[in-house]
């Protein structure tokens, strides 16, 4: 189902999407793809807006999993790539439309800086929270993708108490 509401879209007289973007986004709200909703919008290029209704399950139906077997929000197409991992689609967005101004350009010593906080926020931040909120004993520091929730929390504030 496509949404035609507060998104760039190339939309017919009808209504209906007329295929002209080069970006798809698989969606539902509230969800993790609510960031590359807000990327998309920040890049100001034509997309398609596909949302999954996941109360009902549309994103374990075999036309979804076709396009990310995982059944997760959010997948992108774009001119035959599709993308999922919302740090990744975010990183792909940057990169694909430089115009945009909204990463470093590759071999700028920024780059690096760029790439860890891009990454940062999934494979650190979130699961020590989701551990932290389910109640969950995390494992040995040594194996878990984040440390521990303190040593993560600490990284952030220093980054922002630095202002980088």
């Amino acid at each position: 189902m496509l949404w035609d509401g507060h998104c760039r879209m190339a939309v017919g007289e009808e209504g209906r999407a007329m295929g002209k973007a080069q970006l798809r986004l698989y969606h539902a709200a509230p969800s993790r793809s609510s960031t590359v909703l807000w990327m998309l919008e920040e890049l100001g290029e034509p997309y398609e807006l596909s949302l999954l209704d996941l109360k009902n399950g549309e994103q374990r139906q075999p036309a979804y999993l076709a396009i990310n077997p995982m059944g997760k929000v959010p997948a992108l197409e774009h001119n035959g790539a599709v993308v999922t991992e919302v740090g990744a689609i975010c990183c792909y967005l940057a990169d694909a439309f430089p115009q945009a101004g909204l990463a470093p350009a590759i071999g700028d010593p920024l780059r690096g800086p760029y790439l860890r906080w891009m990454f940062f926020q999934g494979n650190c931040l979130e699961p020590a929270l989701i551990d932290k909120a389910l109640g969950r004993e995390p494992g040995k520091a040594s194996t878990m993708p984040y440390g521990d929730l303190d040593t993560t929390v600490e990284a952030l504030a220093g980054l922002v108490g630095e202002g980088r």
